[in-house]
């Protein structure tokens, strides 16, 4: 297998170093991740639009999708970077474990939005009927159930990307489910 390069500003096209330079002042560098999506002309754009999307859910929500999936597609660089970001929005350590788990016995409603993203990424897309009758009665809604769909494609497209580069983790390493005791 070939190896991946992180991109440096100057291997990239203008538009992408344009992209780069937002970033760098918005977030002060550029992930690796986002990085390696330069490789393409125009994939970094597409997923930063995609990313940053309206959606019904709040950060923290998106967040307890973002940990879940990519728990479940086992992509250590996804998990380092939300477990950095899960804790800006206000999450515990205890409480980012338990969302990795897709689950969340701190919260019923965030719990029901966690067991679908969960379930959603095992089951390709086929969630069980009663994780979906369940995440109903805690009063998601329809337009949630879609804003979610799409959020479990935008993290999976990322969780693929790093587990075909394998490009070097720039956040603090998420530690295995096993090794903390969850």
């Amino acid at each position: 297998m070939s190896t991946f390069n992180v991109p440096q500003r100057e291997e990239v096209s203008e538009n992408n170093k344009a992209i780069f330079d937002t970033l760098e002042k918005a977030i002060g560098f550029v992930p690796n991740l986002y990085a390696t999506y330069a490789h393409s002309e125009n994939a970094l754009a597409n997923y930063l639009n995609l990313s940053n999307a309206k959606t019904s859910l709040t950060a923290k929500q998106k967040e307890a999708v973002n940990l879940a999936v990519s728990e479940v597609n086992d992509c250590i660089y996804c998990l380092s970077a939300h477990t950095a970001i899960g804790k800006m929005n206000g999450f515990s350590e205890s409480e980012i474990y338990e969302l990795r788990a897709g689950r969340a016995s701190f919260d019923i409603k965030l719990d029901a939005l966690a067991r679908l993203a969960n379930n959603l990424t095992e089951n390709r897309g086929a969630a069980d009927e009663t994780v979906l009758e369940n995440f109903f009665a805690q009063g998601w809604t329809k337009e949630n159930l879609i804003d979610t769909i799409v959020l479990v494609g935008d993290k999976t497209i990322s969780n693929y990307l790093h587990k075909t580069t394998k490009v070097p983790v720039d956040f603090p390493e998420a530690q295995p489910l096993e090794a903390v005791g969850v």
